[in-house]
């Protein structure tokens, strides 16, 4: 990444980037380091605490899994990680900025005021294409972005045809993949101990789909949900979450478009490996979902979510899927294949078999 910087034309910046990556990554990656190594010292019961039957959301993105995660965390039972906490790992880190806010809030609340003005200012517009929040649930694979492990990278620089955060299972040296997946084991397990004993981590990211193989080998009692859509849908409505944000950032028009490239080559990759690697082990309890069955008939396909996963209905659960009835969710969005220089017949080609499946031939756009 450091390397990529100099490829920056604003002088501007590229002086920010080196700055952060030079400066601010190894200073934050520094304090993690300091704070893990005590985390088990002033904590004990993390010693005691062990990640059991996690659940992995993971599917193409703009697929149904945000949907799908914000679901199932109506279940009081899941534990999951805040998107600002997923930039302060350490439980030690967490528990102070959670005392200061609890502070804050006996004091007036003022510091919080400021918290919500800037989440309003960061993501009223990207709300608009994908809703987040910094106290909203988000995609924990966050959790590395100071280890330079994440593909929260390729979001501030546009070049993923030089980054690759995807193919861990493929390409990933095994000693690389071992430490990563460790690191990230050793996250889930902190914020198991933040949210309370007894919980089970509930995970949703799009990129862990090339990661299956891995999950499966360091959780080996891990369950899957894996929603899948019409990746004619899927495929532009991503490339256009993309075009939002590095335009937001002002990156060039060629890098975007190289980048777009390289974007459509492994989304026939994220369709297919996780359901090739799930295949592969059929002891791992897993459920796939059409896209269509969870906006349609939420109740109905959460039921099967949970049969399929050998988990019991919450009563917390039935009450949201009770609010769920008679709604019906419609995407107000449409985006244009000629944008992105898109083939439908190219799509159809690569996935030609998942479309047989999953019945997506019937939703061809011209």
């Amino acid at each position: 990444m450091v390397r990529l910087v100099r490829f920056e034309q604003d002088p501007a910046r590229r002086r920010r980037q080196y700055r952060t990556l030079c400066v601010v990554v190894p200073a934050m990656a520094l304090l993690h380091t300091v704070t893990f190594a005590l985390d088990p010292i002033v904590f004990p019961v993390l010693r005691r605490t062990d990640v059991r039957q996690p659940v992995f959301v993971v599917g193409h993105a703009r697929s149904g899994t945000t949907y799908m995660h914000r679901m199932l965390a109506n279940d009081p039972r899941f534990s999951y990680v805040l998107l600002w906490e997923m930039f302060f790992p350490s439980l030690i880190e967490k528990k102070v900025l959670r005392a200061v806010l609890r502070w804050d809030q006996r004091l007036g609340g003022r510091l919080c005021r400021r918290i919500d003005a800037l989440d309003e200012w960061l993501f009223s517009k990207s709300n608009q294409v994908h809703e987040s929040g910094l106290f909203a649930p988000e995609e924990d694979e966050f959790l590395l972005t100071m280890s330079c492990a994440s593909g929260y990278w390729v979001v501030q620089y546009p070049r993923a045809q030089h980054l690759d955060f995807y193919y861990v299972d493929d390409r990933w040296p095994a000693r690389k993949r071992r430490r990563v997946m460790q690191f990230y084991k050793e996250c889930v397990r902190r914020q198991l101990v933040l949210n309370g004993p007894g919980k089970t981590h509930l995970s949703k990211a799009p990129i862990h789909c090339g990661r299956v193989e891995s999950l499966i080998q360091t959780f080996p009692d891990a369950k899957f949900v894996v929603p899948v859509r019409n990746p004619y849908e899927t495929i532009p409505s991503f490339l256009k979450l993309m075009q939002f944000a590095w335009s937001a950032r002002k990156q060039s028009e060629r890098d975007m478009q190289a980048s777009f490239r390289s974007f459509v080559e492994s989304s026939y990759h994220y369709y297919q490996h996780p359901l090739d690697v799930l295949d592969a082990h059929p002891e791992v309890p897993s459920v796939i979902l059409n896209y269509r069955d969870l906006v349609t008939d939420p109740s109905g396909t959460m039921h099967r979510v949970y049969d399929k996963l050998g988990l019991d209905m919450a009563p917390e659960q039935e009450k949201a899927l009770a609010a769920e009835k008679g709604r019906e969710y419609r995407s107000g969005h449409s985006y244009s294949f000629e944008e992105f220089g898109l083939e439908a017949d190219g799509i159809r080609t690569h996935l030609a078999p998942l479309f047989d499946r999953f019945g997506w031939e019937a939703d061809r756009v011209g």
